[in-house]
């Protein structure tokens, strides 16, 4: 049965820019959830000190949850191949995290969609770098999840692999038994596209998921398109929400994720709105995936 775990989507500013929340807060109020663990986020202030990477692994433990996958962004698609290896170091740093959290899983994304960058660079580019960490990877039992992006928060370009036909193809660029698919329905809409169609095509190197909801406060998908580029972070008009009350069709992802043998954790992103938002949307998961799998 796939287990669920959450990601402090609520609390980034506090605990990645202004440190008006420590890690150990947000310990004790996900410990109070129904979940298995939490995901972590390489750019927590205080994850800077390595000696709080033990302190914070023994804390989540103590309330019988771990810490099993790792959220970071590399960008592996700059034109320069110095800027590059940097990225490739910075990759490995954060598996050395991931590993001494006790995590499995630590995401690498593609890179920024640079306005001068062809295609073809792209890839090669991304996948070369994507390679060149799993070495490192699987000698610390960590497995690299390329996940179907939007856009980092800090990032002035939209992922190069955000559309379906370029993340298929880089997907399919990599074959190693430590790299897999963190699937992300939401991101599939902010491409203008299906996620379910994503889904079908990927289905069998998935390994993990992030489940949220989105909203859109005003406007169009075709409207966000339009403002997505050149603009820092998110575009305004986006809005997490409440797991089943946004665009997610949540029984046909778990039916086509059941089908292709998926047993892995699901992140959710979610509670943007407070903790009741989010204990109302482990809640539903947890349903839905009882459902899903109902023998395990």
């Amino acid at each position: 049965m796939p287990r669920l775990a959450v990601f402090p989507k609520a609390f980034m500013q506090q605990l990645c820019k202004d440190g008006t929340m420590s890690v150990s807060e947000w310990i004790t109020l996900a410990a109070e959830l129904e979940v298995d663990g939490l995901e972590w986020y390489s750019g927590f202030l205080e994850m800077a000190d390595e000696s709080n990477w033990a302190k914070f692994r023994r804390q989540v433990h103590s309330h019988d949850k771990e810490i099993p996958m790792m959220c970071c962004s590399p960008d592996f698609t700059h034109p320069d191949a110095g800027f590059r290896e940097k990225e490739i170091e910075k990759q490995k740093y954060w598996i050395d995290m991931t590993d001494e959290l006790g995590g499995s899983y630590c995401r690498v994304l593609s890179g920024q969609r640079r306005p001068e960058l062809s295609m073809g660079e792209g890839l090669d580019f991304a996948a070369e770098s994507i390679k060149a960490c799993l070495p490192y990877a699987a000698e610390r039992g960590i497995t690299l999840i390329l996940e179907n992006h939007y856009k980092d928060d800090f990032w002035e370009y939209p992922e190069f692999a955000q559309k379906m036909e370029v993340f298929c193809k880089l997907v399919d660029r990599i074959h190693h038994p430590n790299f897999g698919v963190n699937y992300d329905p939401s991101n599939t809409y902010l491409a203008g596209e299906d996620p379910l169609e994503l889904l079908r095509r990927v289905s069998d190197r998935v390994v993990t998921m992030h489940a949220s909801d989105r909203y859109l406060t005003e406007g169009t998908l075709e409207d966000l398109r339009k403002e997505e580029s050149g603009v820092e972070g998110y575009a305004r008009r986006l809005s997490h929400g409440e797991i089943g009350q946004g665009l997610n069709d949540y029984d046909a992802i778990f039916r086509e994720l059941k089908k292709a043998g998926f047993n892995g954790w699901v992140s959710i992103e979610d509670g943007v709105e407070g903790m009741d938002q989010l204990e109302r949307s482990v809640a539903y998961l947890r349903k839905k995936i009882s459902h899903y799998w109902p023998e395990e």
